[in-house]
């Protein structure tokens, strides 16, 4: 028998979830082709100092365009669109680096710092950060004002957006060595913190009739998963002070890989519905 013929949203959807678990497998070929020259370095983030920074930033950046797509309504906009915003900031923020353990960097500092040509190349991506997201709200302004858009439907994300942005320029602005030391950090937890709501939203949706049982599982299965690696993220984190931790690499890998499953989850969940971003799962 042939197949059905699929709707346009449907196919796009289709194809934007698995364009998100495609981002993930690039950071993972990517750094593994770099672990081939440096080798295996305490902690993902660090291979923004390798070879694989490009393949790094871009997935970042193109996995935060497809979660403002694939944001939906309600709660589950809100929570999508918060991570999109948190997510450049991961990619454009890199993560302080322990002298002597990354070949090749030189950090002129003592203990766990930023070396001076990152300095500048996030000088350069906040900035960016901070223009585009203030165009992007005020794109979105403009389309609630002339009625293309319900404001009640877009309210919280603009807020929120808003919010962080106006955050994210104060620190810069007033406190900018800890932000530096610090803004990868947040924004990393902050991010996965916001996409283990999302999990459990999924499971137990509050309008929605809840997805089959198997579905249920999954993203409980995910949302706790992600919660217990993200705190043995910030443990990590905090014992490490200036010296390396080899399991922040485990718990970024394991947060990316729990972040890849929920997208394959929802593709297979949502495969057939002609309206993938609204309709409940069907049972």
């Amino acid at each position: 028998m042939a197949a059905a013929s699929s709707t346009s949203p449907e196919r796009t959807y289709r194809y934007l979830r698995l364009g998100v678990v495609g981002t993930v497998v690039v950071i993972f070929v990517s750094v593994s082709v770099a672990a081939g020259r440096v080798g295996w370095l305490p902690a993902l983030s660090d291979y923004y100092y390798t070879p694989a920074r490009n393949a790094f930033v871009g997935a970042l950046v193109a996995v935060s365009l497809a979660l403002l797509v694939l944001s939906g309504r309600g709660a589950d906009r809100a929570l999508l669109d918060g991570a999109a915003v948190f997510g450049p900031l991961i990619a454009l923020i890199p993560t302080t680096v322990v002298p002597g353990t990354i070949p090749g960097v030189d950090v002129a500092c003592p203990s766990r710092c930023l070396p001076p040509d990152a300095v500048d190349a996030a000088a350069d991506g906040v900035a960016t950060y901070l223009i585009v997201g203030a165009l992007v709200v005020l794109t979105a302004v403009i389309l609630v004002i002339t009625g293309q858009v319900t404001a009640s439907r877009v309210r919280s994300s603009l807020i929120g957006s808003a919010g962080v942005l106006v955050s994210v320029a104060a620190c810069w602005l007033g406190a900018r060595d800890a932000f530096l030391a610090q803004g990868h950090f947040v924004a990393t937890v902050i991010f996965f913190a916001l996409f283990a709501l999302v999990a459990i939203r999924s499971a137990f949706p509050s309008r929605l009739s809840p997805p089959p049982r198997r579905y249920r599982v999954a993203y409980s299965l995910v949302a706790g998963l992600l919660l217990l690696v993200l705190a043995v993220y910030v443990v990590s984190a905090i014992r490490a002070g200036d010296g390396a931790a080899p399991s922040l690499l485990f718990a970024e890998s394991a947060a990316l890989a729990l972040f890849s499953a929920f997208w394959l989850v929802q593709t297979v969940e949502k495969w057939r519905q002609s309206d993938p971003a609204l309709l409940p799962a069907r049972s």
